[in-house]
């Protein structure tokens, strides 16, 4: 069976991260759709395992939690009758980062339901090595969802937005509603105040909707299957923590939390599915 070169895979993998679908991708470097495809699973597959075994014990102090946006196949209101209770539609990805480092230490592509909520608050509590300081949205879920996995081992807040009435105008139909004010409320344990903020989670999903191309709004470029989705996550993750310097840091999420002592290649990635 032929094998791509280590260069020509990581070439491949450079263009995926950096918001290209997989059959412009496919154009930029000459290789099959199929072979864009095959390698998107196995490093993938590869990247979820090395980030799941290397996020652990974590000494996180002060994390940001959110949830993004995305869909499988089709919009919701589109989805096929005889697909329904299939993980089709709406899929959102939890995502945790630590404010201080920029780390990301665990995501998770699922519904927007309070079993979605706790599974992810649970994994994020096993990867922590002491008590930290945690801020949400207003989302009512992660209240239960933070008591389920942490109980009373956490300083929790919430800061909820308050936004303006939206004009109905066709024009404004993808624009945020504007924000004119946000309260801070403390959930449990003494969070500090100072330091409740949502900002540094916001802004890495605009860099998550900028370098993944599955998240860009109104493109084609979606993913057909969940599972494909949640590859090109994985891959970009990996990418977001180890392989990108982050331009505040001067080095990557990964160097800065301490687990990782050099910036790594798209080839070292590669290596990875050996």
């Amino acid at each position: 069976m032929n094998v791509l070169e280590v260069s020509k895979q990581a070439q491949i993998l450079s263009c995926l991260v950096e918001g290209c679908s997989m059959r412009s991708t496919s154009r930029l470097t000459g290789a099959a759709k199929k072979t864009v495809e095959r390698l998107l699973v196995s490093a993938g597959e590869a990247c979820l395992e090395y980030q799941d075994k290397t996020m652990r014990n974590l000494t996180c102090k002060l994390l940001q939690v959110d949830e993004i946006w995305s869909f499988t196949y089709c919009k919701q209101r589109h989805v096929p009758e005889h697909m329904k209770g299939e993980f089709v539609g709406d899929t959102w990805t939890w995502i945790a980062l630590d404010a201080k480092t920029k780390l990301i230490p665990c995501f998770r592509v699922d519904e927007r339901n309070l079993s979605a909520a706790c599974l992810f608050m649970e994994d994020l509590k096993k990867r922590l090595a002491h008590r930290v300081q945690l801020t949400t949205d207003g989302l009512q879920l992660y209240v239960e969802a933070v008591e389920y996995a942490f109980g009373a081992d956490i300083d929790f807040a919430q800061l909820v937005k308050i936004y303006a009435n939206q004009p109905s105008i066709t024009q404004t139909r993808y624009s945020p509603p504007v924000c004119i004010g946000a309260r801070k409320i403390r959930v449990s344990g003494q969070p500090e105040r100072v330091d409740v903020s949502t900002s540094f989670i916001e802004r890495c999903n605009l860099t998550l909707r900028m370098s993944n191309r599955r998240f860009t709004r109104l493109t084609n470029g979606y993913s057909k299957k969940v599972e494909n989705h949640r590859h090109m996550l994985a891959i970009s993750m990996m990418h977001y923590n180890f392989c990108r310097i982050h331009h505040t840091l001067r080095v990557t999420p990964a160097m800065e939390a301490g687990i990782s002592d050099h910036v790594w290649s798209l080839e070292e990635v590669v290596s990875l599915m050996q």
